[in-house]
């Protein structure tokens, strides 16, 4: 499902996904989601689109830190979580991935990118609520 371009209000997400855009554009559909990761990575240099990579995320429960960690494609804005992909569709699971994602480092928003057709797949996720744990 690919939503409508963000309205002008959401500057941050709508250069992110011209990005993403432009990388499809050139790559095409059918490599690995390492090619897009990287070439997601030369584009949003080339736009200067502030990013880190690989970052870390912790899961708590009840207070108390988890073993292991999830490993976000990106930050941008140090706000904006990409998780980026590379499938010829994307569902439920990887839509709780990005939800699991925001609960998890307290962002509020997210985009899905999906190389894996003829044209990039984009979803925004805007979390409207934090998880509150009850004792």
């Amino acid at each position: 499902m690919q939503d409508e371009l963000p309205s002008s209000g959401d500057s941050r997400t709508f250069s992110i996904i011209g990005a993403a855009m432009e990388v499809h554009r050139t790559l095409g559909c059918g490599f690995l989601e390492a090619f897009y990761r990287d070439a997601l990575a030369i584009e949003f240099g080339l736009r200067s689109i502030p990013f880190d990579s690989e970052v870390a995320c912790g899961v708590d429960y009840k207070g108390h830190h988890l073993r292991g960690h999830y490993r976000i494609d990106f930050v941008c804005y140090q706000a904006v979580i990409v998780e980026v992909k590379a499938r010829a569709i994307t569902g439920p699971g990887e839509e709780a991935q990005v939800l699991n994602y925001l609960a998890a480092t307290g962002h509020q928003v997210a985009l899905l990118l999906n190389f894996g057709g003829s044209r990039l797949d984009y979803r925004r996720f805007v979390l409207s609520q934090t998880r509150v744990h009850k004792p």
